[in-house]
């Protein structure tokens, strides 16, 4: 059991029956009354981020929390398969654990977050880029120069994402896994 001045960034904790990890926070001692700790916590299972404020002293049940080295598989519709790179096992997990799980590529390595105690994953961590063949674009129309524009494009994985008008079929991209946007073309 800890308290309040344990609280500190990636601290995670079990708090209205869900498992929430520490954003950010910030001791308060004002001038009257008691200490508080504000943070920002986030949901490791929906991904939700809400503000919430502790009083000075308040016992909070600590969560341990393992990262896990993954492979990606293939998904059906059981959900997505990865293999452990540890001990080659296989395991399944759903879609929802997964953000931007489409542009996820087989054999792409993962960390996945585990509760220690109950060894149930509670999210997914993509690597922060990827990079992706793209399969089909429209070409780009000669002289179409305006900034920032940009056409609808597929990648190998299946899923649509917007990159500039230079960009052509049978290009490598890097694509930021957080938002599914373009990045750079990747020179062959």
């Amino acid at each position: 059991m800890a308290n309040t001045s344990d609280i500190k960034k990636g601290f995670c904790m079990d708090y209205n029956n869900d498992v929430w990890v520490v954003v950010d926070f910030q001791h308060v001692k004002p001038g009257k009354g008691n200490a508080f700790v504000r943070t920002t916590l986030k949901s490791m299972t929906s991904g939700k981020v809400v503000d919430n404020t502790f009083p000075a002293g308040h016992k909070i049940d600590q969560v341990r929390v393992e990262r896990r080295k993954f492979q990606f598989l293939y998904n059906d519709d059981m959900g997505y398969h990865f293999m452990n790179n540890e001990n080659y096992e296989q395991t399944q997990i759903e879609e929802s654990l997964i953000p931007n799980s489409k542009i996820l590529k087989e054999g792409s390595n993962i960390d996945v977050i585990y509760h220690s105690e109950k060894n149930i994953p509670l999210s997914v961590e993509l690597p922060q880029y990827i990079s992706l063949k793209i399969t089909y674009t429209e070409p780009g129309v000669k002289g179409d120069t305006a900034t920032n524009s940009t056409k609808p494009a597929t990648v190998e994985t299946g899923a649509e994402i917007r990159v500039p008008l230079f960009i052509n079929t049978g290009d490598v991209v890097k694509i930021d896994t957080k938002d599914c946007s373009y990045v750079e073309r990747i020179k062959n």
